[in-house]
């Protein structure tokens, strides 16, 4: 690399000062806060078919009869709320995840900024792709709630523990899709090698399993592990796509020289 190259690459941390930062972090933030306020207006329009929608899985296993029951006054207006906030964020998810790439980008290299779309657009992916699985298993995860209790014993589930219930299930799915992208990224910064994470292999299943069971809000064991083994294979490929990544590396260095 040329020293013309190497200005043209470097970072564009150093060119900021604190003040610049902060008026950059203030506007990310309030981007940020007016995608999640835009999605909530979105939610809390729907909100009735967005609520049929979520308390679809309890029906599925109800047979239709899965009225949530309500003994607060102020709980129907608590839940509205809950979903138009819960919902505002996952639809501004998109957005968030862009702000925060262009907060670090000055800090990065100029080969390293174009990932940005990758980034967000894998991230977002991901994220759905784990919440909707957590919401396929939700039925399974109830039926499980269910019976463990015992014959004897009435279920008469409030709205607001069961939205809670869902929210958390399909916030820990989604986070632990976001798996592949960590790995992926600690490999980038050097952080990680390949080789360090096919040696770490048979604790790293362990610490997988271990983690998923304690994350599990349902404590189901289906959920656990419909959850557990996309991340093991999630393992794998960022291992794949680590040698993958380092093998183009070497490939446009030999170029260079």
């Amino acid at each position: 690399m040329t020293d013309t190259d190497a200005a043209v690459d470097e970072p564009e941390h150093g060119r900021m000062t604190l003040v610049e930062h902060l008026a950059e972090l203030r506007s990310r933030l309030f981007k940020s806060i007016v995608a999640v306020v835009v999605g909530g207006l979105v939610c809390w329009i729907f909100y009735n078919q967005i609520l049929e929608f979520l308390v679809q899985p309890y029906c599925d296993i109800r047979g239709g009869d899965c009225g949530l029951y309500v003994t607060d006054p102020l709980e129907g207006f608590k839940v509205r709320l809950q979903v138009s906030g819960y919902g505002g964020i996952a639809l501004a998810m998109p957005v968030i995840l862009w702000q925060l790439w262009r907060f670090i980008t000055p800090g990065l290299y100029k080969h390293e900024r174009r990932y940005a779309v990758p980034f967000v657009a894998s991230s977002v992916t991901l994220f759905v792709m784990g919440a909707a699985l957590a919401f396929w298993t939700l039925p399974k995860a109830l039926e499980f709630l269910i019976d463990i209790g015992g014959t004897e014993l009435q279920e008469i589930y409030s709205p607001n523990k069961y939205l809670t219930l869902i929210v958390y299930m399909m916030l820990a799915f989604g986070i632990g899709f976001e798996f592949p992208i960590l790995l992926i990224f600690a490999q980038m910064a050097g952080l990680l090698t390949p080789e360090q994470l096919a040696s770490g292999r048979r604790w790293a299943i362990v610490i997988i399993f271990v983690v998923v069971a304690v994350l599990t809000p349902s404590g189901d064991p289906y959920s656990q592990i419909v959850l557990a083994v996309p991340m093991v294979l999630f393992y794998e490929a960022a291992i794949i796509v680590g040698k993958l990544m380092r093998r183009r590396k070497n490939r446009a260095a030999e170029a260079a020289a």
